[in-house]
């Protein structure tokens, strides 16, 4: 079977899946929304399982034209550096007790989410955080979380600019309003969406910890009206059409839908994954125009390989018997030996390259004659000193041996100082 032509196979986007129990057993998941608008607008969505090593292994999901982060758990506060924070160790225990679904921590998923981030800013791969997936952008690029909304941030405002960020009882219903900011891709999507004097939309949202800090690459595009971030984005790393795509968002607008409906309450509510794939695709152009530059290595026909793989191998023995000395097996071994010979016969002018890879599998020599004869004349030499040194007594041996180690470390010595350029001139 053919391969197929990279330009049009569809691009790559990156999702970590969360980690749940069912029946008593892990299972992983990712919402089918994410997934929807991301085939709907032309990308193939990659799993990555939250399993354990699984941070260690994310070359091999290469080649990576996207990433999309959405649910999890609180982010490690380690990762963050946690500033000094107002809350007491009562109150850390209730957060933990309202919160026990999201309190707990999934160092797995943070390494695995932490890596991507950072891959995605290093390599201005596409990156659209929603949730959690905000979070870890902004831990990413050295910002702060608060560890829980609703004590350091609403509580301190007053009543009217209190927000209710999660409703354990009303998952796809909940709203809240955001303000927009102008000249942002947010305020681009739901213009026609927004009264001129507010500024405002009603998003969904599911979470209880939020932006503290935000990292300086980024640029607000929501606030809510306690004061909290709710959307950001790099404005130096914000183009679709070039494949440039840096976005994080607090709220849930894959979630924004009419009651018992896949309606969306907003018609810019599909259009963060819209141009996120639209820099995705624009991304993956780039890779693809790259890389067509690189040229191809020939394609050898079978018998070409078949030789190739013999001389190989013939390098290969004869560096073996070179190194343990043993004798080589004439009725096995002479014919796989010859074929490394011929090879080296006809080949006297070989670049400096050549030669040391050659050496480096076994061929000592250019020419095969001399290659074969120093084989036998070490066999040769052998023989004669197991002959000599059989009638030597114990003692004559012991002192042999001793010679010869002090002639070793005496070599090792000098050798030593004249790497380090020791050695009297």
């Amino acid at each position: 079977m053919a391969s197929p032509d990279l330009s049009v196979i569809l691009p790559r986007v990156l999702i970590v899946s969360r980690r749940t129990v069912r029946k008593n057993k892990f299972v992983d998941f990712v919402g089918e929304y994410h997934l929807d608008l991301i085939v709907r607008y032309g990308a193939v969505p990659v799993i990555v399982p939250r399993v354990n090593g699984v941070h260690m292994l994310l070359d091999s999901f290469e080649p990576i034209h996207g990433v999309l982060l959405c649910e999890g758990e609180d982010i490690d506060p380690s990762l963050y550096e946690v500033e000094t924070s107002s809350l007491s160790p009562e109150e850390l225990e209730e957060i933990r007790r309202l919160h026990a679904s999201d309190t707990a921590i999934d160092k797995e998923k943070d390494s695995i989410e932490l890596r991507l981030a950072k891959l995605c800013l290093e390599r201005n791969i596409p990156y659209l955080g929603i949730c959690r997936g905000s979070q870890v952008l902004n831990v990413a690029s050295g910002g702060s979380l608060y560890q829980d909304v609703e004590k350091e941030v609403s509580k301190k405002c007053s009543e009217n600019q209190r927000v209710v960020h999660i409703d354990y009882g009303n998952y796809d219903g909940h709203r809240h309003a955001v303000r927009v900011v102008e000249k942002t891709p947010l305020h681009d999507w739901f213009k026609d969406s927004l009264e001129e004097e507010k500024m405002e939309i009603w998003v969904n949202s599911y979470h209880h910890q939020g932006v503290k800090r935000l990292a300086q690459r980024f640029v607000p595009m929501a606030f809510a009206p306690d004061g909290l971030i709710e959307g950001f984005y790099d404005p130096d790393a914000y183009n679709p059409e070039e494949g440039k795509f840096i976005m994080g968002l607090q709220f849930h607008p894959e979630r924004m839908r009419q009651p018992d409906s896949d309606e969306f309450d907003y018609p810019g509510c599909p259009s963060a994954y819209q141009e996120f794939v639209k820099a995705v695709v624009a991304y993956q152009k780039k890779l693809n125009s790259n890389s067509a530059c690189v040229p191809k290595p020939p394609n050898l026909n079978q018998e070409i390989e078949n030789k190739r793989k013999t001389i190989i191998k013939s390098f290969s023995l004869a560096r073996d018997m070179y190194i343990s000395g043993r004798v080589m097996n004439p009725s096995k071994e002479s014919k796989l030996i010859q074929a490394g010979a011929d090879f080296l016969e006809s080949n006297t002018a070989l670049s400096l390259q050549q030669e040391k890879r050659l050496k480096q599998m076994g061929a000592t020599v250019r020419n095969a004659n001399s290659y074969l004869e120093r084989l036998k004349l070490n066999e040769e030499r052998e023989r004669i000193a197991r002959n000599v040194m059989g009638k030597m007594s114990v003692e004559r041996l012991s002192d042999l041996m001793s010679f010869y180690l002090m002639m070793s470390q005496i070599c090792t010595e000098v050798m030593e100082r004249k790497l380090h350029g020791f050695v009297n001139k």
